[in-house]
């Protein structure tokens, strides 16, 4: 069976890029207390934005979906759900609030793993949730054709348990040592879990809810502010291939972590430069909703639709930016391109 021996691999991780990104991530951290103090009642709406948007999104990315307005009701637990997706949504929804309420209380152990995948499937009819593959699976990929085969070939179930053990022991060694910074441990922790691939279905979703709870455990707590899963979503052509590049010789333990750990970075990165410009925008500069509409445009360098204008600012309601997109064309603050769906819109720098 594979080892899981973080004591040395995490040196090969030291690329000049990657230094660049833990030193950003750094001195993002270090102000997120003064972002979280300046208002935090204020702050309270993106903590709800971003429940809806990794609920959505973690789901989305293994094709469940539901309508915009059922998944609204499910994420504030006002509805029941009523398809086999809507119920692994709910799940999701339970098991992320557990992360977002009880992170510090929740060990990174096999029993909590299985108890945190239970959850996932509690709305199941079926006794799905809890449990390690009883049979071998693999990780399969498809091409333009819709032609399928096996990208990468997981661990056999005999070894499952142990294996996850064994990831769980190193890791808490590696972390225990203070010697490894927990942003290079983390995507190396989530890659080998991937790997392992421990049940028949949901480690992509619980891939990314123990990649929340991790960076919350480390106190890295964007993501409750600015959906990660989102991000991830946004991004997600990058994030497969990035998984299949440290995926490669796993076996072998020879694989590089290098592309999944940049990738990661690169996304919590993300995460912390809308945090910061979310805050900006609703606390320090304390504008209102068709100021911020206006604000964004402006500081845009090149078009920009109203769906990514939505996108940017998901709080604000369509008819809100409708609106407000109309009032600005109409006082020639913003020129107006293409039309119907293709629809952009840029700032009139020569009323300024």
């Amino acid at each position: 069976m594979r080892a899981f021996d973080y004591s040395k691999k995490w040196e090969m991780l030291l690329t000049p890029e990657i230094v660049a990104l833990l030193t950003q991530i750094h001195e993002y951290k270090g102000k997120q207390s003064l972002y979280i103090e300046a208002k935090p009642d204020t702050l309270t709406q993106l903590v709800e934005i971003a429940k809806i948007q990794s609920t959505e999104a973690s789901n989305k990315i293994e094709g469940i979906y539901t309508s915009d307005e059922r998944l609204k009701a499910l994420v504030k637990d006002k509805t029941t759900p009523k398809t086999r997706n809507e119920r692994e949504i709910a799940g999701y929804r339970d098991v992320l609030n557990t992360i977002h309420e009880s992170h510090d209380f929740i060990a990174v152990r096999p029993n909590m793993i299985l108890q945190l995948h239970r959850d996932l499937y509690k709305f199941e009819g079926y006794d799905v949730g809890g449990k390690y593959k009883a049979t071998d699976n693999i990780i399969e990929e498809e091409d333009e054709k819709g032609n399928k085969n096996v990208r990468f070939k997981p661990i056999p179930a005999w070894e499952t348990p142990e294996a996850v053990k064994s990831l769980c022991d190193e890791f808490d060694k590696a972390l225990g040592s203070g010697t490894i910074d927990p942003l290079l441990l983390i995507p190396m922790f989530i890659l080998d879990f991937l790997c392992i691939h421990p049940f028949l279905d949901g480690n992509g979703r619980m891939s990314r809810l123990l990649t929340l709870l991790i960076l919350y455990k480390a106190g890295y707590i964007a993501g409750k502010y600015i959906s990660i899963e989102y991000l991830i979503e946004k991004t997600k052509t990058s994030y497969y291939e990035s998984l299949k590049e440290s995926s490669l010789n796993w076996h072998e333990e020879k694989n590089d972590y290098i592309p999944f750990v940049q990738y990661t970075l690169g996304v919590v990165i993300a995460a912390y430069r809308e945090f910061a410009d979310r805050v900006e925008t609703l606390v320090t500069r304390g504008l209102s909703k068709p100021e911020r509409v206006a604000e964004l445009i402006k500081n845009t360098y090149g078009e920009i639709s109203k769906s990514q204008i939505m996108a940017k600012n998901p709080d604000i309601s369509r008819i809100t930016v409708e609106r407000t997109l109309a009032e600005l064309l109409s006082s020639e603050s913003i020129i107006k391109i293409g039309g119907g769906r293709y629809t952009k819109y840029i700032w009139n720098r020569d009323k300024e």
